[in-house]
Order: structure tokens, then C-alpha cells, then sequence
């Protein structure tokens, strides 16, 4: 964001892009919102639809699993029609799953809008991503994805104290009720602020032929270290955010809703305040395959630092304390939100191996393996709670991470145009 317009930009207009990525990053915004919802009223939903809090968690990971299949159509879509037609139909898309939710009245048809919702919203980070990566040189596209990215996590500071508020006062149905409101604002602002543009470096070739290439791409020697380090980095961070921290905070930690609330609320302005920051250094320093293999592995400890303050284990008896504060809690949280903002990295280095024609298919591969992993993750580890609690929970998603930045810096290491 220097105030220079480079070839790119003047495609579309310097002010004219940036409204329309405000526009489309308010979509990601929603996206965030309603995932992670059931973070905050799990036990007020399990309660309702007559279910234990454990067995509505793995109904969760619907969503997750929905919206990483639906990266391979979207993808397509994107590269072949554009992506102001495409975020259209998922934001109307997302209305209805949102109104399917907030009328749920059993586990059946919370599965119902959860699949709706995975499904309306997996398109909500890869079309301000693929607006970017087109009109934008590969440099600015490393910041900006990073500022899309903290737009978009916005969304899950709106679900944190505020969303705990609307729940105890109004129930766990207003929180759906709002974010219907809140799409069809969305939906508006894109209808009026994204250009009507032909799809850049259209592709001719069968609908079924660019589905198998986004999972081409992905399977690719390019990016496969990518790919095994982004099925653990996105789910590492929304299973926490998004699933376990208001369990762990309210059960093991003893916090009230709004309190529980307060503690996410500062975790996720850390993950909004994180990808900005993010970016700016890597436009300036460079040294990416480093900072997203370090930045993992630094979230990895501390999540075993976490659970290491569990009642009972290493460092609350190295204190002789029943259990760790919330503030040690805290410290860690955030820290953990500004480790795991590196992701947006990874969709820059993407964006620097595959050529236009192919942005749209490479970045949901990526986003597709986010995704498929936020599922997979999210779905074992209510297992791994189930039989042995949440601490354990924490040190599952240490050891994944773990394994994904082996791979990575495995793969990567020979990888043609990765610094």
C-alpha cells in the first residue's frame, strides 16, 4: 500500500479495486462469524437438540468437510466466469444456510445448515484472494492477502464477547439471526462495489477438466509441501478458536460465558492484528519459507505449554498452583493468534509458482486442503476429547502441526521461486 498503481491495478482502477476487496473480504467477515458460532453456544445447541456437547462438536466438522469439497467447483468457477458472479451466488447462498440454522430444531437440521453454510460460504476468502492475485503484482499481493485475511478474522472477534452477549440475552438463534442481516448487507455491497468484468485468461476447456485440475495442482511437486503444512495450519487455528477455547476456558478454566468471551475476544485481535503485520514484514524482509516454518512451530509449543497448565500437569505442579490462571491462558492465546498468522504466506507463495490462467485453481487447492484439514481435525479431536480430555486435545493439534512442518520444509526445500 504505497500509493503507487501498477500495471495490474489500473485494470481495474486503484480506488475501485480496494472497495471491491473491502466489499468481498466483509463476505470472509460473515464466513468467520458463522463457523465459529458453536464455539461460544455449543452447550446451549447440545442442550436444545437433546445431544452431549462432544457429539454436536463432530457435527461441526460438516461445515468444514462441505466447504473443502466445494473448493474445486468454486476454483473452477472463479477462473472461468469471474469472480463478481460467483461471491454473488454464495452470499445468497449463505443467507439461506444462515436461516436454515437459526431455525434448526434437532441435530438433523443443524447438519442440514451446516452443510448449507460450508458449502454458501467456501468462496469467501478465494474471491477477494483471486481478485488480488489478478490485478495485483505478486509483491502487493503478499500484503494484501494478509489484510483480507485480517478483515475476514473480524468476524471472529464479532463472535466472541459480543456474540456471548447476544447469546445470553436473546439465545443461540439471534446469533444466526444477526449474521442473516449481516449477509444480506454483504451481499449488497458487493452487487454494487465489484465490477461487472469478463473472466481474465478465460478457460474454455470442460467443467470436469478444471475441477481435476485444482486437485492436479495440489497434488503437484510445486505444492506439495504447501499443501501438507495448510492441513494443519488453518484447523490448528479454527479448531482452537473455533471449537475448544470456550470449552477449555468455561470447564477447565471455570470462566463464565461473557468472561470466556472476553479472554477469545482478545485471542482473535491477535489473529486480525497478526496477518497485517504478517505481511507488511514479509514485503520488507522476505524470508517466507523460514517465517511460516518458524512461526508453526513456535504456535506448536505453545499450545503444549497450554496444556501443560492443565490441574494436575507439568507446569501447574512445577508452581504448586490446582491449575494455571486464566491470565497465563490468555498470554498464550494471543501469542498463539499472532504465531499462526502466517498462513496468508502460504496463498503468496502459491500465488508465485502457478501462472494467471491457473490463480483461481491453485489457491483453492490450498484452500481446499485448509479446509479438509479444519474438518479433519476438528472431527478427531472430539474423539481425542471423548476419551481423554481437553488437554490432550491441545497436545493432538501440536503433534499434527508438527508433522506439517516437517513435510513442508521437506518439500519445499527445492521448490523453484520459494525464498
Amino acid at each position: 500500500m504505497d500509493g503507487v498503481v501498477t500495471k495490474e491495478e489500473a485494470g481495474i482502477g486503484f480506488r475501485a479495486l480496494v472497495l471491491a476487496l473491502l466489499a468481498l473480504a466483509s463476505g470472509h467477515m460473515l464466513s468467520t462469524l458463522l463457523r465459529t458460532i458453536p464455539a461460544i453456544s455449543l452447550d446451549l445447541m447440545a442442550r436444545d437438540f437433546g445431544t452431549s456437547p462432544q457429539a454436536l462438536a463432530s457435527l461441526t466438522s460438516i461445515y468444514h468437510f462441505s466447504f473443502a469439497a466445494s473448493q474445486i467447483p468454486v476454483g473452477a468457477a472463479m477462473d472461468r466466469f469471474g469472480v463478481r458472479p460467483v461471491s454473488l451466488s454464495l452470499l445468497a447462498g449463505t443467507v439461506v444456510g444462515t436461516l436454515v440454522s437459526a431455525l434448526a430444531t434437532g441435530p438433523a437440521s443443524f447438519v442440514l445448515g451446516q452443510l448449507m453454510l460450508g458449502v454458501a460460504t467456501s468462496g469467501m476468502l478465494m474471491c477477494p484472494m483471486t481478485l488480488a492475485a489478478k490485478q495485483m503484482s505478486a509483491a502487493k499481493f503478499g500484503l494484501w492477502s494478509g489484510l483480507i485475511l485480517s478483515i475476514g478474522n473480524i468476524g471472529m472477534l464479532l463472535s466472541a464477547s459480543p456474540l456471548a452477549f447476544v447469546v445470553d440475552q436473546f439465545g443461540w438463534r439471534a446469533g444466526f439471526w444477526v449474521s442473516a442481516g449481516f449477509g444480506i448487507a454483504v451481499l449488497i455491497a458487493v452487487f454494487a462495489l465489484v465490477p461487472r468484468q469478463p473472466a481474465a485468461h478465460a478457460d474454455d476447456s470442460s467443467p470436469l477438466h478444471q475441477m481435476a485440475e485444482v486437485l492436479r495442482l495440489g497434488l503437484s511437486r510445486g505444492l506439495r509441501g504447501l499443501i501438507a503444512l495448510s492441513l494443519v495450519s488453518l484447523g490448528a487455528s479454527l479448531t482452537l478458536r473455533g471449537l475448544w477455547a470456550g470449552p477449555w476456558l468455561m470447564d477447565v478454566k471455570g470462566l463464565s460465558r461473557i468472561e470466556a468471551g472476553n479472554v477469545l475476544g482478545l485471542f482473535t485481535l491477535a489473529m486480525i492484528i497478526g496477518p497485517a503485520c504478517i505481511g507488511a514484514f514479509d514485503r520488507k524482509f522476505g524470508h517466507r519459507r523460514t517465517m511460516v516454518a518458524a512461526t508453526h512451530a513456535i504456535a506448536a509449543l505453545l499450545l503444549v505449554a497450554m496444556a501443560a497448565g492443565a490441574p494436575h500437569f507439568p507446569i501447574s505442579n512445577l508452581f504448586g498452583v490446582a491449575v494455571m490462571p486464566t491470565q497465563y491462558d490468555l498470554v498464550l492465546l494471543v501469542l498463539i493468534g499472532l504465531a499462526t498468522s502466517a498462513q496468508p504466506l502460504i496463498y503468496g507463495m502459491t500465488r508465485q509458482l502457478v501462472d494467471a490462467q491457473n490463480t483461481g485453481k491453485a489457491l483453492s487447492s490450498v484452500n481446499l486442503a485448509f479446509f479438509l484439514g479444519a474438518a479433519l481435525l476438528q472431527s478427531s479431536t472430539a474423539g481425542v476429547a471423548a476419551l481423554f480430555g481437553l488437554p490432550a486435545v491441545l497436545l493432538f493439534i501440536a503433534a499434527a502441526l508438527a508433522i506439517g512442518i516437517v513435510l513442508f520444509w521437506a518439500y519445499t526445500s527445492t521448490a523453484v521461486a520459494i525464498r
